[in-house]
């Protein structure tokens, strides 16, 4: 069973991808890692963001450690965001997540273009949002506790273009793919959430089942 998990920054869907792949036993990619990953290789090259090939050259991820923490600082996180918007990278990391997807027994991966592009016969497809409000709230409480000062006008204002770059690009923007079940976690917890998501799957197993 291939889940895919699509959805906007900070709106909860690696939560949820993970607690989902936990329930089911299946293995998870976190696909914005492999985008970070690149962002973090042009960083350590001395690349140019704004050069679509220096940013396809830094994406031969051989030599990074995926559980790098480095990865999920705002500086590479801002650098992948505006990175993944070139055709070109998008292109050399797509073979890597459909291998994944493509194992034994399936595969829970979560990003922006999954069930549109990356895996559009996924098995299960939800797509998980949350106002720019609430995400940036979100944001801004989890930068808190890792001790960054920063202000939740400038969370808000980050989010707000990340989606504006996820949405407006010509290469695999973010949409919701049209059969796709919309989460809207705004006025959810945690386990709210992740609840809804598994009854989602459940429900769409047994639609496949009674199909067959």
């Amino acid at each position: 069973m291939i889940i895919a998990v699509d959805g906007p920054a900070a709106s909860g869907k690696g939560t949820i991808a993970r607690a989902l792949a936990e329930h089911f036993s299946l293995p998870h990619m976190d696909t914005g890692l492999l985008y970070r990953a690149a962002a973090l290789n042009l960083l350590g090259m001395g690349g140019d963001p704004e050069s679509e090939f220096a940013a396809a050259r830094a994406c031969d991820l051989s030599q990074i450690d995926l559980a790098d923490p480095e990865l999920r600082s705002e500086t590479v996180g801002g650098i992948a965001s505006r990175i993944s918007a070139y055709p070109l990278v998008r292109e050399a990391l797509l073979e890597r997540q459909r291998r994944f997807a493509a194992q034994p027994g399936g595969a829970v991966l979560d990003g922006r273009d999954i069930g549109t592009i990356v895996v559009p016969q996924a098995d299960v497809k939800l797509f998980v949002t949350a106002s720019p409000e609430v995400r940036a709230q979100r944001r801004f409480a989890e930068l808190k506790r890792i001790g960054l000062d920063v202000h939740q006008a400038d969370v808000l204002a980050d989010i707000r273009a990340r989606d504006e770059r996820d949405e407006g690009r010509s290469a695999a923007p973010l949409r919701m793919a049209g059969d796709a079940c919309l989460i809207d976690t705004s006025a959810m917890e945690v386990a709210a959430a992740v609840e809804a998501a598994i009854a989602a799957v459940e429900r769409a197993r047994a639609g496949r089942r009674r199909d067959d």
